[in-house]
């Protein structure tokens, strides 16, 4: 069987690398932290410049832990525009590799299978990831790291340990490799997929390296952590079964859609009631934008963090299937009204819904007005053709003017962040 080979192409500090570029300034020598200046000192910057890595200040930081004695610029997020950039650099890897063999792993991160392209171009698989990068860099400004493995996992963790020792950002992993030089590599949460929680656990019972895991006993490890033992234990050993075909290849059985929040400040019961309303109508929105209904919603209330409060949640079901607000929204209104502490206040909110089908299997009651709901489709569907045209804020609902409500700061925010327009 031929030797599958793998890049995983990172963009280094990607937020704060487009700012100092659009500023023109070098991403490599600026101290720059993304974050938004009109939230307090708590907020969490989105990105910081690979100069300020390199003191010592912690990606995704929050602003009060930046040491008070270092000079940086704050750049407010622009998230319209490092989409813009995404979108331009994806199109510098179409000039190479086909569609077909990329993974968009995230907004600054891919995965590629270039086990065809080797003898395509006449070039190793570094010579490859260097004329990629190399183009990037030129086009861009933006300077990309780059893990090239035998698996898929091991060209993310050659990505995210090797490469980072690396003169030219590029990492190498196969097996081998990665046994020789990783089996005693820690921390452990420096590998993908293992986090804080999963580390604990196996430092309790004395396992502190990848090593520790592969030479662990296989009836202990799964009786800790159940089905996913199985990743782990590959892992450990530098396996992953997975390939780009398998990728592709994907369809999940379910699909779903979710909106959330965390507000400003604490709400009373009272002004999330709002926030309900807002949060379903985007949601019905976004179902009808993706021709799908559902037949039930999903509620999830967090309370000020001074509390330490448990999330109030539940879901409910509805006589019918659809995505129209005005037979939702009942149903959510009914479910905050059980589920909520009413004499708590408010912090976080998200509304969702799950098992989602496609528009033709709507469904309805005995008691559904099916002209009334007709009509609201149309109303629907001629609000997203407005948005789409003019922007989110060119048509909201007489209650998003509220003092309370948040859709038009919301429609203003790519995941939550200000989209820079």
């Amino acid at each position: 069987m031929e030797e599958k080979i793998y890049l995983c192409i990172d963009l280094k500090s990607f937020y704060a690398s487009v700012e100092c570029v659009e500023r023109g300034l070098d991403p490599l020598t600026t101290n720059l932290a993304v974050a938004d200046p009109e939230r307090t000192e708590k907020t969490i910057c989105l990105a910081i410049s690979p100069s300020m890595k390199a003191l010592g200040i912690k990606n995704r930081c929050r602003v009060f832990e930046i040491p008070k004695n270092v000079a940086y610029i704050m750049a407010p997020p622009r998230m319209k525009l490092y989409m813009e950039y995404s979108v331009e650099i994806y199109g510098i890897y179409l000039k190479y590799i086909a569609k077909e063999d990329i993974h968009v792993y995230s907004i600054d991160e891919a995965f590629f299978d270039v086990t065809h392209y080797l003898s395509l171009y006449h070039l190793s698989a570094r010579e490859l990831a260097k004329k990629i990068t190399d183009d990037v860099f030129r086009s861009t400004g933006i300077t990309a790291a780059t893990g090239i493995g035998t698996n898929l996992y091991l060209a993310k963790v050659a990505l995210d340990i090797t490469a980072k020792h690396t003169e030219d950002h590029i990492g190498y992993l196969n097996e081998e490799l990665y046994q020789k030089h990783l089996w005693n590599h820690r921390p452990l949460t420096d590998f993908w997929r293992i986090g804080s929680g999963t580390v604990r656990r196996l430092n309790n019972v004395g396992i502190k390296t990848m090593g520790d895991i592969a030479h662990a006993d296989e009836d202990f490890l799964y009786r800790m952590f159940g089905i996913d033992a199985e990743l782990l234990i590959d892992h450990a050993w530098g396996r992953e079964s997975a390939t780009m075909e398998d990728i592709k290849a994907y369809k999940p059985q379910n699909s779903s859609l979710s909106s959330g929040q965390v507000l400003a400040r604490d709400y009373s019961f009272e002004e999330c009631r709002l926030i309900v309303k807002e949060m379903t109508d985007e949601l019905c929105l976004n179902m009808a934008e993706k021709k799908a209904v559902t037949q039930s919603v999903s509620l999830m209330i967090g309370y000020s963090n001074a509390l330490q409060l448990k999330p109030s949640t539940g879901t409910t079901s509805m006589t019918v299937t659809t995505n129209a607000y005005s037979v939702i929204i009942p149903y959510v209104l009914a479910l905050y009204e059980r589920i909520a502490k009413k004499d708590k206040p408010i912090r976080r909110l998200s509304v969702s819904c799950s098992s989602l089908a496609e528009e033709d299997y709507e469904q309805y009651d005995l008691f559904t007005d099916h002209e009334a709901v007709e009509r609201e489709r149309k109303l629907q569907k001629a609000a997203l053709e407005i948005k789409k045209k003019y922007g989110k804020n060119a048509l909201v609902r007489g209650m998003d003017l509220q003092e309370a409500g948040t859709a038009l700061e919301r429609n203003r925010q790519i995941g939550g962040h200000k989209s820079g327009e």
